[in-house]
């Protein structure tokens, strides 16, 4: 059993004047919804045991945010190759996770992690399923089981969808 954890940075600013689209930080907005996302990943056991990350700053500052909340988080790898990447690059990458990691959570960039998501989710809540379809907002956390048993057997339509929750549907604490 594998299990891929997606989430898409929060919320940030449009780059200012001279700054590079790489160089945003999260707003006050996108700060609080990190929180709110690695509190609810703590409380439901969601720690992965390998994390990588676009390097962009927003995506850095999302997974230091949520890592706060978690009691033994891992370490992160920052890849270039995250930042504006394909749903078939950021698969490169989960291929690429250690075979002992059982559990690799992805901090990435809107279209790509919405593609891969909707290209590798065959079952789950239908529900979720289709408010997935429609959009993975910022902050959007999507949780994804596959019955294989390496990195390399995960493929499109190969997974469930254990869970989707955004910062926006945590906000009444009742999930």
């Amino acid at each position: 059993m594998r299990r891929l954890i997606l989430l898409r940075h929060t919320k940030s600013d449009p780059a200012g004047a001279g700054m590079s689209d790489h160089a945003r930080p999260l707003n006050a907005r996108g700060t609080t919804a990190a929180e709110r996302i690695g509190a609810y990943m703590a409380k439901h056991h969601l720690v992965p045991d390998t994390v990588v990350c676009s390097t962009a700053q927003r995506t850095r500052d999302t997974w230091a945010r949520v890592a706060q909340q978690l009691t033994d988080p891992p370490a992160a790898a920052f890849e270039r190759r995250l930042y504006d990447a394909s749903a078939e690059k950021i698969l490169a990458a989960v291929k690429d996770a250690p075979e002992e990691s059982h559990s690799v959570m992805v901090v990435g960039h809107n279209p790509g992690l919405h593609y891969l998501a909707t290209l590798l989710i065959a079952a789950g809540d239908v529900e979720q399923r289709e408010r997935l379809r429609e959009k993975l907002p910022t902050g959007g956390l999507v949780v994804i089981d596959f019955a294989v048993d390496a990195w390399d057997g995960v493929h499109p339509q190969g997974g469930r969808l254990d869970r989707f929750v955004s910062p926006r549907s945590l906000e009444d604490d009742t999930a």
